[in-house]
């Protein structure tokens, strides 16, 4: 199944006979939450209008667990905690599910890789979010049928700091944050600028268009294969700051048909222990 879905597409499978579950998971990445500060309130925006049927899903509180010291800023979710969110949503195996966000496409693509990598075969993401939909919105809350959804991660998937570390050398680690951030010159976050010795950059903004939907897979495939990656499977990983841009970094990926791994600590991890090398500049070092 492929990992994304137009809005066409999206429009045409809910008149179906048995339409999928959509999830509404807006977010954004929120500066001042990183000082203590509550972020950006999906929800409000969710109450005012959404694709009709979809369940909000909050990416801080059920997409991702409590940050405790030295695991990044947006660690995996308990997994009892996450198959009851999802199940709430009304998620079973059996069923196709749709997620999407503002438009900017990080947190859809969170949860996708969740659903995915916890044994969910048939989730795809909104290409272009809520942003590339021009049909009705409507703001009365479903109450969906509860899922029976059970999480079970899979054996493979996910990288720790270390096998992190180790795939920079001998495979493909891609940096999914901005340019600037990866070289050092700025960090508007974390403890110090950089990026992990040996990784590529390779910003998520350039995964899509002007119009926020995703390069065609040809397109896709030729960046990454000019960056690297040369079909090996196990030999493609990715991080950002905090494991959600990645996400969208392992969507692109597998648009172009590329299997990776997403080190979910990513640079808030990384660089918070001071032990660990940071490389600067341009080139991955």
């Amino acid at each position: 199944m492929n990992a994304i879905i137009s809005a066409t597409e999206l429009a045409s499978e809910l008149t179906g006979e048995r339409p999928p579950v959509l999830l509404d998971v807006r977010w954004q990445l929120s500066l001042a939450k990183a000082a203590g500060v509550p972020a950006f309130d999906g929800r409000a925006e969710y109450a005012a209008g959404h694709v009709p049927g979809a369940v909000y899903v909050d990416l801080d509180t059920e997409l991702a667990g409590h940050a405790g010291p030295g695991e990044g800023r947006h660690p995996l979710p308990e997994l009892s905690g996450f198959g009851a969110a999802m199940r709430a949503a009304g998620v079973s195996a059996d069923r196709d599910i749709v997620v999407y966000d503002g438009g900017q496409g990080w947190a859809a693509a969170r949860a996708w890789w969740l659903l995915r990598w916890t044994g969910h075969s048939s989730v795809r993401v909104l290409d272009g979010g809520l942003a590339a939909w021009d049909g009705p919105l409507e703001a009365a809350t479903p109450v969906p049928q509860p899922g029976t959804f059970e999480p079970a991660p899979g054996a493979t998937g996910l990288l720790d700091a270390d096998a992190a570390a180790a795939l920079a050398r001998s495979g493909l680690l891609l940096d999914a944050r901005a340019a600037e951030r990866y070289r050092g010159d700025v960090e508007p976050i974390d403890r110090v600028g950089g990026h992990i010795p040996g990784a590529v950059s390779a910003p998520t903004t350039e995964n899509v268009g002007e119009d926020g939907r995703f390069r065609p897979a040809a397109e896709l495939a030729e960046r990454f294969k000019s960056l690297g990656a040369n079909g090996d499977p196990g030999q493609v990983g990715v991080y950002c700051g905090s494991g959600v841009s990645a996400a969208h970094e392992i969507l692109a990926l597998a648009v172009a048909g590329i299997d990776a791994r997403l080190y979910v600590g990513s640079w808030s991890q990384w660089s918070a222990d001071e032990a660990r090398p940071v490389a600067t500049g341009p080139d991955p070092q």
